[in-house]
């Protein structure tokens, strides 16, 4: 079993992954940057180190990194995700300094990052995938191939992610005009402006599954996630399981997932994600082979622990169950509390918290890494804390979402909470009616009256007694 891990990463999932070594008694190392240096995941460490240069170079540093881990003779280095986590070149530097990546292998990652061929193999596996090209085309390869099916068609970069490199074209003009910025965006972002093209399915609801692999060829698949409330690909509301599949839906669903993780040797938590149509037809979109943000739905539901598996399997250790013992309870929704203005185009809004209060009570779970008097650095994502909440029911699930997200106080900045009120009132959202078009029918959401500070009216008068007694 691993001892000591260093986490490259920061913020709440650093401080998630530190108590789930904590409970498998591992001893844990932080790294962070000067502008981190108050966040409570530092706190919680059993040590830290500040990197840099920089408040975001350190955190890319593989190098300094690793050399890190081995001065504090840390036998394992946890991603988390984001940053590094992904990276195939750093996972396999960890492996030829003898030091373990808490995820998958390097050629997994390499094969995963890659969509076409990431397609390929699950074509090969059996897996559906929807009417695509081959491989990588130019732009006019990609013109007489949606010539062919027929548009709508969805451009893809090969090596795109987070909804970079990605465009929905209805015609020849659009595309044309769209291949080339969204190559270039893919380019800039990853090092790789390869496109290819699929056949777009519209309205489709995004359901991704949960897997967990070890070593010795033992796969199993945590049920579903439906993460179609989302704007501009990014997901914004997660929920387990999905209202939308039935049950034989499901089991095919979870066989496909399943085989994806088979097909490149998987070996650690990772994520099958797919496109289901109205029909209830599905598809094969891509496998992110790290820890999701929302996996916290996940174990809700299943009641299993998912990093404290991942870094069991890490260390060598089989898993502790099979398919036959994962059962799905109830319902869970996860939120996303960021510091950002819906009002004004989702732009972060970095800052001190002035007050902060979270919910409680039966069926809440808040992961976070905030607290009364912490400055949000402006150099980072901008989430604040996920809040996830947990009913035996649907309708007990969303009442309690909104009876938490009422009670949840953050002063200072601007959040996401105004957004999710609305979003949790609406009717079709609580009989558990949406799909991936659902926000952009409902832009008024991102339209409402500011909720008033209290603390403002205090600090109008407090300022207004001072100028009167010409203090």
């Amino acid at each position: 079993m691993l001892k000591r891990v260093l986490i490259a990463n920061r913020g709440e999932v650093a401080l998630r992954i530190i108590r789930a070594c904590k409970e498998l008694g591992l001893r844990t190392l932080a790294i962070h940057s000067r502008e981190d240096s108050a966040a409570l995941y530092v706190k919680k460490a059993d040590r830290a180190v500040i990197v840099g240069p920089g408040p975001i170079k350190g955190y890319l540093n593989s190098y300094q990194i690793i050399e890190i881990a081995k001065q504090f003779h840390c036998d394992a280095i946890h991603p988390g995700y984001g940053f590094l986590a992904e990276n195939a070149a750093f996972a396999q530097a960890c492996e030829e300094s003898g030091i373990t990546f808490v995820g998958p292998s390097s050629e997994a990652i390499r094969q995963m990052g890659d969509k076409i061929t990431a397609r390929r193999m699950m074509q090969e596996a059996g897996v559906p995938v929807s009417p695509g090209t081959e491989g990588a085309v130019d732009v006019d390869e990609a013109a007489a191939f949606a010539t062919e099916i027929g548009y709508p068609v969805m451009l893809k970069a090969s090596s795109g992610g987070g909804g970079r490199g990605l465009r929905a074209v209805f015609g020849e003009e659009e595309l044309r005009e769209a291949f080339v910025t969204a190559s270039s965006e893919a380019q800039a972002a990853f090092g790789c402006g390869d496109m290819f093209v699929e056949k777009l399915i519209e309205r489709p609801h995004h359901i991704e599954f949960q897997v967990l692999a070890d070593l010795y060829g033992n796969v199993v698949h945590l049920g579903e996630r439906d993460c179609s409330i989302q704007r501009r690909h990014q997901k914004l509301v997660e929920i387990a399981p999905s209202i939308f599949l039935d049950e034989d839906l499901r089991e095919r669903m979870g066989r496909a997932a399943v085989a994806a993780a088979r097909a490149c040797a998987y070996a650690s938590a990772g994520t099958v994600e797919f496109l289901v149509d109205k029909e209830r037809n599905f598809y094969f979109m891509e496998m992110n082979t790290r820890l999701q943000v929302e996996h916290t739905v996940t174990e809700q539901v299943t009641g299993i622990d998912i990093v404290r598996e991942q870094l069991k399997i890490a260390g060598g250790k089989p898993l502790s169950f099979p398919q036959e013992e994962v059962e799905l309870r109830g319902h869970a929704i996860e939120v996303r509390i960021n510091a950002e203005d819906p009002n004004n185009d989702f732009i972060p809004t970095p800052g001190k918290i002035t007050a902060y209060y979270s919910p409680g009570g039966i069926g809440v779970r808040i992961d976070g890494n905030a607290y009364p008097g912490y400055t949000i650095p402006m150099f980072y994502d901008s989430m604040i804390a996920k809040m996830t909440v947990r009913g035996r029911t649907w309708e007990e699930t969303t009442s309690r979402l909104k009876r938490c997200l009422d009670e949840f106080i953050v002063r200072g900045v601007k959040t996401t909470i105004p957004l999710y009120k609305q979003i949790v009132r609406d009717e079709f959202f609580r009989r558990g009616i949406f799909d991936t078009g659902y926000l952009e029918e409902r832009e008024r959401y991102l339209r409402y009256e500011e909720e008033r500070d209290p603390t403002d009216l205090v600090r109008a008068i407090s300022a207004a007694i001072v100028a009167h007694h010409g203090l």
